[in-house]
Order: structure tokens, then sequence, then C-alpha cells
């Protein structure tokens, strides 16, 4: 039993890390309009992958834990989504950073959506 709480721990640091390091990758972007915008919807989605993620582990009915996984795996895709609309300025150490995050955003969903799977009847 104790393991499954460390493997819901470590999804939920995970999360919390994904969304920590978006928060720093921003602070680094070109000040466009666009990224302004975008960075905006990607703060939102980025902290609601985890947020979402931790209410599912909290839910009192499968029904509940299953619709909170189902956003947060919402909010992982739309995270990725904003990311790849980010203006870089073609720097390759923001191109770099950018790509492990869309990286690490596309992980989430697949964990996201594994645990959806088992969990759904």
């Amino acid at each position: 039993m104790a393991e499954g709480n460390n493997k819901q721990y470590d999804l939920e640091e995970r999360t919390y890390e994904f969304a920590r390091e978006v928060r720093e990758f921003v602070k680094i972007l070109p000040r466009t309009v666009s990224n302004l915008e975008d960075v905006k919807q990607l703060i939102r989605a980025s902290g609601s992958v985890g947020a979402n993620y931790i209410e599912a582990n909290e839910s009192l009915s499968k029904r509940d834990f299953l619709m909170h996984a189902k956003i947060s795996r919402k909010e992982a895709k739309e995270s990725r989504y904003f990311l790849r609309l980010l203006n870089t300025s073609g720097k390759s150490d923001l191109e770099s950073k950018r790509t492990a995050l869309i990286q690490e955003s596309t992980e989430l969903m697949n964990i996201l959506g594994a645990i959806i799977r088992k969990s759904e009847p």
C-alpha cells in the first residue's frame, strides 16, 4: 500500500516540478504581444495539471476521480499547445528548454491517459 502512495506522491511532485519549470521558462522569453497572452494561458494550464491531479487523489468517488484525472490530462495537452505557440526568437537555449517542456507535457498526458484507462469501468 505504501508503494502506491509513493507513486501518487511522485506524480504530484512531477506535476509540481512541471508547473515550476514552466514559470522559470516564461521569465526568460521575449516579451512579445503574443507571448504575453500565451504565457498567461500556459501558466494557468500548467498549474492546473497538478492541481486537478491532487483533486483526483482526494476524490470521494471513482466518478469524481476520473473527472479530475481527465481534466488534468486535458490541461497537460493545453500546456503543450501553448508551449508550441510561444516565440523563442530562434534562440537555441530557449528552443531546447521548450522542447524539454513539450516532452514533459506529453509524458504527463500519457501517464494520465494510462491512469484513466486503468480506472475506467
